[in-house]
Parts: C-alpha cells; sequence; structure tokens
C-alpha cells in the first residue's frame, strides 16, 4: 500500500529488521508484558503484543523528540481540549511509520490477517463528536510538521455511552473502552499533581506588608499523566497526549477504618477518582453541573502545572513566557484556564496584575465551535463561587477592569455594559465564558468562513468592534493519513499508482487527478473501488441492522451527531416521500437508494432519541414493503465512531450536509465525504460554502435558504410551515402518514411532538420552510446518478479538489498567524 509514499528515515530503521526480527520481540511482549504462551495465544493478545512492539519504536522517537525541544529552546504548543477522538492507535501508527504491508506480511506468515487483529482494539472513547476528532486530526497534523506540541485533557474511564437500539429507540450503555486495558499509554505516576476545590479565600499581609491572597481550606485531589504517543507521518516526530486520571489524595482513611467503617474508609477515595470516570456527564441536573465543571477545572489545573514545571527548567520569572508558550482553548471548555493562570500569577509567583494579565493575554487564543446563543456555555455564579471561589473573584475583576475600558471607550452606554459584561446579570447570576476567553486571549478564531463572519457580525460583533484584529478565521481540515490513505486503500492506492505519494503530506497536489477524470479507463477504475468498498458497508449493515441491502443502489449517507439543527427529520421527510412515490407507482424514473444513518442523541435530549426512534420506525416499513423491494433501504447503523466512521466514508455516493443556515460552524464530516469521494447534498452552511468554492457548483447539491433568508423568515409571519403543508399535498400526505400511525404500529401518540414542531411557525430549524428545494434538489441528485460515467467524474473533481481541507493546512495557519511558531 505505500510503496510510492515517501520514506521518512524513522523508516530505514523499520526496513533494517527482519521478518524474524519482528517474530521475536512480539513473542516477546507475549511472554514478558502479557504472560502468555505465543502457541496458545488469541488475537487480542497478538494485537497488545503487536501495540506494545510498535510503543516500543515510539518511545525511543519520542524522548529523541522532546530533547530536540529542550536542546532548541523551541516556542511550544498546548493544545487544552476536553475532547480527544483519536479511535484506534493500531493502523494509524502503522501507516504513519510507514510500516503497514511489511507488518501485515509478519502476521501472515504468523498465521493472522492484520485487518481482522486492527478489529480487537477497542476505540479510545475520549470524545463524542467533531470537536474531538478535529483535536485528533490536529494532533496528527502537528506531529507530522514538527512543530513542538502537547495535547491536553481527560483520560475518561467511560466514553460518552454506547449506543444500542432497542425496538427502535436509543439505549444507552457504559462504554468501558478500557475493560481490557490499553497498550497505548504510560502511565506518569511521577507526574501527579495536586487540584483543590471549594475553600475560602483569606487576605493576609506578607514580611513586606503586601497585601497577598490565599486559598485555604480547600479540598484536594491528585491528577495523575497518562501519555498517548503520536507519530508523525515518515519523519523521527512523535509528540504526546498527555491525558490526566484523577486519584485521591489519600487512599484510605485509617480513622475510619480502624473504627469499623471499612465504606467510609474509602468512600473519599471514590468520590475523588469519579472526576476522570465519565466524558461529559449530563448537565441537566445540579450534580451534573458541578461533576462538569470540576472535570473543567482538573484538567487545566494539572495542564498549568506541568506547563509550568516545564518552563522553570530552562527560564526563571514570566517575561518571556508568552514568547516560549502558545496556549490555544479548544471551545470554551477549557477556558477557566485563564483565572487559573492569573490566580497562579498573582497569588502564587507575585507577579503584579497588569504584568500577569499582559501575559496572560499574549498566552492564549481561543477557538470557538458554536454559532447558538444557547450552546455558549455559562455557569452559575453560585456555582462557580462555592467550587472555586478564589476564581469567581479573579473573574469579577477581570471584568471589572475590561468594563472600565467599554465604559471609558463608549461613554454613557449602559446598555453595551450589560451586553459585554462577562457576568450576566440575569435573575440567577452566570458566568459567560465565551466572554472571558475573548477578553483574556490574543486571538479568537472561527473554524470556516461563514461561522467567522457571523460570529464578527452577529455573535459577538460589539467584541469584535471593541477587538479590531483579534478576530480570525482558521477553516476546519482532516488528516488526509487517516481519512483516506488508512480508511479508504484501495483509492489511495489507486490515486499513488496515478500521481505518486505526495498528496499524503501535501493535499494540494490532489489537483493532478483533476485530467484523469475525462478518462473513461480511470473512471472504471475508481468506480470499481467504490462497489468494493459498498459491497463491505453493506456487509456491516446486514451484520449491525440485519438489513440486507444491494451494494449497485445509491448510497445515501448522513451520519453525525443526533440533533435538531442537523436536521436529519429533513432527509426523513424525502425518504418518506420516496416510499410514497415508489409504493404508488409514481416513481419510475429515479436510481434506487440505500438510506444510511448513524449519530447519537444525548441521553436528556427527548426530541433528538424521537427522531432516532422515527428513523428506524420508517426502516420498519419501508424495508419489509414488498412493493418497495430494493428500490429503497434505510438502515441506522448503531453506536456510531470513529472506526465505524471508517468503513463508513469510503463507501458513501451521497453526502448530506444540510443543517439549517446559519447553525453549522464549519462540519469536518463534510470534507470525510467530499475527499473518499462523495458528493455532497447541502445548505449554504458551514464549510459547505468553501467546498462548493473549491469543487465548483457544478459538482455539488446546495439547495435552502442562505443565512440571511433564514433570519428573514423567522422575522416574518407569513412565511410559516403551515402554509407549506396546507398548499403542497406531497407534504402533507407525508406529515399525515407519520401522524396517523403509519410508522408507529398505529400508535398516533408517538410521532405527534415531531408533527407538532414541524407545523409550528416558531420552529427554529425552518424544516418545512427548506423541504420542498430539498425535494427538488434530490431529484437532481437521483437524475445525475442514473448518468454514472458523469457522476464518477464528479466525484474524482470533488477529491482532486480537497487540498484546502487538510488539517495541515489548518496548522500551518495557526502556528503562522496564532501561535508564532515556524513551520516547514
Amino acid at each position: 500500500m505505500n510503496d510510492k509514499i515517501p520514506q521518512g528515515p524513522y523508516c530505514a530503521v523499520f526496513k533494517s529488521l527482519t521478518k524474524k526480527d519482528f517474530l521475536s520481540t512480539i513473542n516477546h511482549h507475549m511472554l514478558s508484558f502479557l504472560g502468555r504462551d505465543p502457541q496458545r495465544a488469541g488475537s487480542r493478545d497478538l494485537y497488545k503484543a503487536l501495540a506494545y512492539t510498535i510503543r516500543d519504536f515510539l518511545v525511543e522517537r519520542w524522548i529523541a523528540t522532546q530533547k530536540g525541544y529542550y536542546a532548541k529552546g523551541k516556542k511550544r504548543v498546548y493544545y487544552l481540549s476536553l475532547e480527544f477522538l483519536i479511535g484506534r492507535s493500531l493502523g494509524n501508527s502503522l501507516i504513519n511509520l510507514g510500516f503497514y504491508d511489511e507488518m501485515a506480511g509478519v502476521l501472515q506468515e504468523m498465521g493472522y490477517d492484520l485487518e481482522e487483529i486492527r478489529e480487537e482494539e477497542d476505540d479510545a472513547a475520549l470524545g463524542n463528536g467533531g470537536l474531538g476528532r478535529l483535536a485528533a486530526c490536529f494532533l496528527d497534523s502537528l506531529a507530522t510538521l514538527g512543530i513542538p506540541a502537547y495535547g491536553y485533557g481527560i483520560r475518561y474511564e467511560y466514553g460518552l455511552f454506547y449506543q444500542r437500539i432497542v425496538d427502535g429507540f436509543q439505549m444507552e450503555y457504559p462504554d468501558n473502552w478500557l475493560r481490557y486495558g490499553t497498550p497505548w499509554e504510560f502511565e506518569r505516576p511521577q507526574n501527579l499533581y495536586p487540584v483543590k476545590y471549594y475553600g475560602r479565600v483569606q487576605r493576609y499581609r506578607n514580611n513586606k506588608g503586601e497585601l497577598r491572597t490565599e486559598w485555604i481550606e480547600t479540598k484536594e485531589i491528585m491528577a495523575m499523566a497518562c501519555d498517548v504517543l503520536v507519530p508523525g507521518f515518515n519523519n523521527d516526530n512523535v509528540i504526546n497526549m498527555r491525558l490526566w486520571t484523577a486519584k485521591a489524595s489519600r487512599e484510605i482513611d485509617l480513622g475510619s477504618f480502624n473504627r469499623g467503617n471499612y465504606i467510609s474508609a474509602v468512600q473519599e477515595k471514590v468520590q475523588s477518582e469519579t472526576i476522570s470516570k465519565v466524558l461529559y456527564p449530563s448537565d441537566d441536573i445540579r450534580e451534573g453541573q458541578e461533576l462538569r465543571l470540576k472535570q473543567q477545572y482538573f484538567f487545566v489545573a494539572a495542564t498549568f502545572q506541568d506547563i509550568l514545571r516545564r518552563h522553570k527548567k530552562k527560564h526563571e520569572g514570566f517575561d518571556s513566557f508568552a514568547d516560549e508558550i502558545a496556549v490555544q482553548l479548544n471551545d470554551t471548555h477549557p477556558a477557566i484556564a485563564i483565572p487559573e493562570f492569573m490566580r497562579i500569577l498573582v497569588d502564587e509567583e507575585s507577579v503584579p496584575w497588569d504584568k500577569a494579565w499582559q501575559i496572560c493575554v499574549g498566552t492564549f487564543g481561543y477557538t470557538n465551535h458554536t454559532l447558538m446563543p444557547e450552546a455558549l456555555e455559562t455557569w452559575p455564579v453560585e456555582l462557580l463561587g462555592r467550587v472555586l471561589p478564589r476564581h469567581l473573584e479573579i473573574i469579577y475583576e477581570i471584568n471589572r477592569r475590561f468594563l472600565e475600558l467599554v465604559a471609558a471607550r463608549y461613554p454613557g452606554r449602559d446598555d453595551l455594559l450589560r451586553e459585554m459584561s462577562i457576568i450576566e446579570e440575569s435573575p440567577v447570576k452566570r458566568v459567560r465564558m465565551a466572554y472571558l476567553a475573548i477578553v483574556g486571549s490574543h486571538s479568537v478564531n472561527g473554524v470556516a468562513e461563514l461561522h467567522t463572519h457571523l460570529l464578527k457580525t452577529r455573535l459577538f460583533k460589539n467584541f469584535h468592534d471593541f477587538y479590531p484584529g483579534r478576530f480570525n478565521c482558521k477553516t476546519n481540515g482532516i488528516t488526509q493519513r487517516r481519512w483516506l490513505l488508512k480508511c479508504n486503500p484501495g483509492l489511495a492506492g489507486l490515486i499513488t499508482d496515478t500521481i505518486g505519494g505526495e498528496w499524503v503530506t501535501n493535499l494540494d497536489y490532489l489537483r493532478n487527478l483533476e485530467p484523469y477524470a475525462e478518462q473513461a479507463k480511470f473512471r472504471q477504475k475508481w468506480a470499481k473501488v467504490k462497489t468494493e468498498n459498498k459491497k463491505r458497508l453493506a456487509a456491516l449493515i446486514k451484520q449491525e441492522c440485519g438489513v440486507v441491502v444491494n451494494p449497485n443502489t445509491m448510497f445515501d449517507v448522513q451520519v453525525k451527531r443526533i440533533h435538531e439543527y442537523k436536521r436529519q427529520l429533513l432527509n426523513v421527510l424525502h425518504v418518506i416521500t420516496l416510499y410514497h412515490r415508489i409504493a404508488n407507482g409514481e416513481d419510475t424514473d429515479s436510481p434506487p437508494r440505500t438510506v444510511v444513518f448513524g449519530g447519537k442523541a444525548a441521553p436528556s435530549y427527548f426530541k433528538a432519541k424521537l427522531i432516532i426512534k422515527l428513523i428506524n420506525s420508517v426502516a420498519e416499513v419501508i424495508n419489509n414493503d414488498s412493493r418497495v423491494g430494493d428500490r429503497l433501504k434505510v438502515a441506522f447503523i448503531p453506536n456510531y465512531g470513529v472506526s465505524v466512521a471508517e468503513k463508513i466514508f469510503p463507501a458513501s455516493d451521497l453526502s448530506e450536509q444540510i443543517s439549517t443556515a446559519g447553525t453549522e460552524a464549519s462540519g469536518t464530516g463534510n470534507m470525510k465525504f467530499s475527499l473518499n469521494g462523495a458528493l455532497t447534498i447541502g445548505t449554504l452552511d458551514g464549510a459547505n460554502i468553501e467546498i462548493l468554492e473549491e469543487v465548483g457548483a457544478e459538482n455539488i447539491f446546495i439547495f435552502g435558504m442562505t443565512t440571511e433568508e433564514v433570519e428573514a423568515a423567522r422575522q416574518n409571519p407569513d412565511h410559516n410551515a403551515f402554509t407549506v403543508y396546507r398548499d403542497n399535498p406531497e407534504v402533507k400526505r407525508t406529515l399525515d402518514s407519520i401522524g396517523n400511525g403509519s410508522f408507529s404500529r398505529g400508535d398516533t401518540a408517538l410521532f405527534a411532538p415531531i408533527v407538532e414542531g414541524l407545523l409550528n411557525s416558531n420552529d427554529p430549524y425552518l424544516l418545512l420552510l427548506d423541504l420542498e428545494d430539498y425535494l427538488r434538489c434530490q431529484k437532481e441528485v437521483g437524475a445525475l446518478y442514473l448518468d454514472q460515467p458523469n457522476w464518477i467524474r464528479k466525484s474524482i473533481l470533488n477529491v482532486a479538489r480537497m487540498g484546502k481541507f487538510s488539517s495541515d493546512r489548518t496548522i500551518r495557519e495557526y502556528a503562522r498567524e496564532i501561535w508564532g511558531v515556524p513551520v516547514d
């Protein structure tokens, strides 16, 4: 697979080893690490032994990389994210090391298949969606580009949840991805830091008579580092993702134990270690909110102790801190780092406030990931003040000084003071974490051109006016190493055979594919790769859903988090419309379709979970209707995650990116689909706009209202959903069939909330107002799919024009324009 890919110096180490060397090393790990007889070991044992073997090579290069950072005194980048959705590590490591095919040969000699061994690895459940997958792509690019960088997050013992579909409903089960342990991490008990909560604040005068502040009478837990190594592609660079796990400050209360109260003796340990147990506890109850706040502070506090430990090895004082260190906040979850750093500088290091603030702002950059005001994180003042009393004081002081500047710039504008205050003066006072992140950072970036424009002109207009030049765009990207080279080896091999392997580190090189889109023989090869990928996905659908689908049908796919604004429901309305047309003999010229859904709904999100039930209920009816046959099939693949995505993207013909314009910040799934040759049907939202600009309007299907039209429709009572329902018989038939029990075994109450929401003139996502244009656009999709040579031609051009959307480009822009770090 990698013969035509440029080989780095590290790869030479592998090339010098014989199969006998590797067999010996694998068997050694089987004996020494696992205590297993190699002759009697199973696939999971072999997977672990192989992982330990690869880890040995990684750690040598990681140590060399770290020494190089110190020797060269390079500026370091710290990427703080509450999620890192890295998926599986074995295949990715082998590919980045340039040794995938060789290792496959070693295992074949042992009587094993590498692809089967890879299936033994559980996905690292450290995230729940695009935010975490973006962070993982960034780590890959940081390592590949040789940027001195570290990712910091939490080592969750349990992921978000394991999703099963029971009678069409989502059911949540613990995602115990560590039940067999993980061979990829190094525990670092020597990197153990105290993290404090609660307590009170005390003022005192030091021996110089200066008024000082200290945070006392706190409860304390310990944060222990766990490192997961991330190799760059075919180079000597290996960086690490440092994840924190919670440990009790003491293992057992001997007083309680000696009194015979054995449960109380270990209670503190159990409570302390819940901090890193579960990804994103439900925050719809008070206890969930508090635990989530504690999680955020936990990893931030430990991270900054680690950063300062490293900084103080080579530097005295903080004069050059912002020149030596860049900290990027991935959304608002790590924003508590701003008052934490100020607390350290002012309270512990005695740095004057003004100087500390200058250092702080010079250090931080903030990436915003949402356009919806209700999704911007806020914390009740009472809660934050109880859990982190000193931090609340610091936030109030930051706010006081900031509002003084606002008042000086805009005298008499009390309205602006209220609108821009970090403290929301509502009946329940709340701290606006996005505002804190904006005020405390020298850079605030959006993640797509439209998203950034809307941040500047709507969501944070006052801040953009106050801080001209602070806001900027860094359009998201994906790593082509995982999302083409690894997940789609057939297509990657065809591309490499045709234009060479330079695209793996320079995605713009894919432009060289364009002339081949006009060659019939190349299109035939391209189509053959797609068919093989669809056969593999068809097998997965049969295995997971019990549905037999025809690989020769159009694979129409929407996989992402289930949320009303992402509008899976719009897709379902089209599916039902198609079903009625086919069942009633009204549609004789559209191509057969297999419509695939996947994604998780938040456990407390009733409407999203009901949409999952509707999808599965519609699938049950359609898949069992003999009038339809293979003309239309529907499948909901459960427990969508990185490894499932790696099977879905290569097999997709049509990518559904249909969010209401002005709601999706960027999206990265849209990029992954296009990079694997799917054509997009989408709204002018998020990065769809930039994909349109790159691939050309003739190679993408765009429908629906623009952001401006969406805003106008929301303000215009004459543009309401009921009018569409009343005036369009086909739309009425579709909604009536949902409401009358056709897809709920006669139960007219089950989906009533969905129908009522669709007909509500206050529907914030305007599904029915976009539905008619969506149906029109889907007819265009069907017509083009019947013209297979032209469809494949457009598929090739989509791939050829995806160079902009490499995370390598994104990281270069961050490095050059935000972090001030040189990159080749």
